[in-house]
């Protein structure tokens, strides 16, 4: 059996982290480290080296289901059809390119092998609080046969928009993709974005993840890395809205868009989208983040006194012309 050694220096009697755990002593002390350590032991065998064929680089991943799913980013993955896949034992395997949410930095493949395969439980990111402990692995500059998945503890940091969580676990290039685990063993996050100082980082949560799901097991790809509000390929209703005190108003309502024809008006008060309110710009986004042009929503809006409902089929940005007012 591996042994996992993982140690705490404590410089106070106690340390309290913002809404977080406690760490009044060493029985805590130990407590947590016997918690890290069973992390560490039970999902080193699902933290997977990942390799493009086609352009060499390498990030990381983790396999959560015993078919061989695997999580990882977007941006490890990019344009490729298929990965190498290297366990830490060296073992390699093929997996297949299945979608991603590039907005998300969200990925998925699946190993080509019929299995079993060791698996990581899945998490909520948005059950996380700051100051919660997190465990990091992943293979930073890639697999190397000398050592196992290097382990990086620390603690949420923030939570942001799009369900990012960020983090002061230490990570490098390579360990892109890879999980974030709670003290549960659960994976709460995929490796994202990695700070130039390497020591504040942001990692795609599981909430968000979950969201993109279907559309990412159905093989498609769609998004711009960090957001891009002009990407032609986005998905819109084709209404400009306008924020007031009531809530997001209808300003414009071009001919070409799919609303005009489901027969919104200047003036029409958005309530909300697919059951979710939307009196806010930013939660917009984070409700089309995960949808593709031609999937229906159902929009609930009011028009004086009277509250309506329509189902509307999302049209592509790069197809709705602006400056057609109805």
């Amino acid at each position: 059996m591996v042994k996992i050694f993982v140690s705490f220096l404590i410089l106070v009697p106690a340390v309290m982290l913002p809404a977080g755990p406690i760490v009044g002593g060493l029985g805590d002390l130990k407590k947590l480290q016997a918690q890290v350590q069973r992390v560490v032991l039970e999902k080193t065998e699902t933290t997977v080296s990942l390799v493009s064929p086609t352009i060499g680089a390498s990030g990381s991943g983790v396999i959560i289901s015993s078919d061989g799913l695997i999580l990882t980013a977007a941006h490890v993955i990019e344009r490729s059809k298929e990965m190498t896949v290297i366990f830490p034992d060296g073992r390699q395997e093929r997996a297949r390119v299945l979608g991603a949410n590039f907005t998300r930095d969200a990925a998925m493949a699946k190993l080509i092998g019929p299995g079993p395969w060791p698996f990581a439980e899945v998490g909520e990111s948005k059950s996380l609080e700051v100051g919660d402990f997190v465990v990091a692995m992943g293979h930073p500059k890639g697999y190397d046969p000398t050592r196992r998945p290097p382990v990086r503890f620390g603690r949420v940091m923030k939570k942001g928009n799009l369900d990012f969580v960020t983090t002061d676990c230490t990570l490098i290039g390579g360990d892109s993709g890879g999980p974030l685990f709670d003290l549960n063993g659960r994976v709460v996050g995929i490796h994202s974005h990695i700070a130039p100082d390497r020591r504040v980082n942001n990692h795609a949560g599981l909430s968000g993840f979950k969201r993109s799901w279907d559309n990412m097991v159905a093989g498609k790809l769609w998004g711009v890395l960090g957001g891009d509000r002009r990407d032609p390929n986005r998905p819109v209703l084709g209404l400009n809205l306008r924020k007031t005190d009531l809530g997001l108003v209808v300003d414009e309502v071009p001919r070409s868009g799919p609303a005009f024809s489901a027969g919104f008006l200047t003036g029409d008060l958005v309530i909300s989208i697919n059951g979710e309110t939307t009196s806010e710009v930013q939660k917009l986004s984070e409700i089309f983040v995960d949808l593709l042009p031609g999937e229906e929503v159902e929009v609930n809006f009011s028009r004086g006194d009277s509250k309506l409902t329509k189902t509307v089929k999302l049209a592509r940005l790069g197809d709705i012309h602006l400056n057609e007012r109805r």
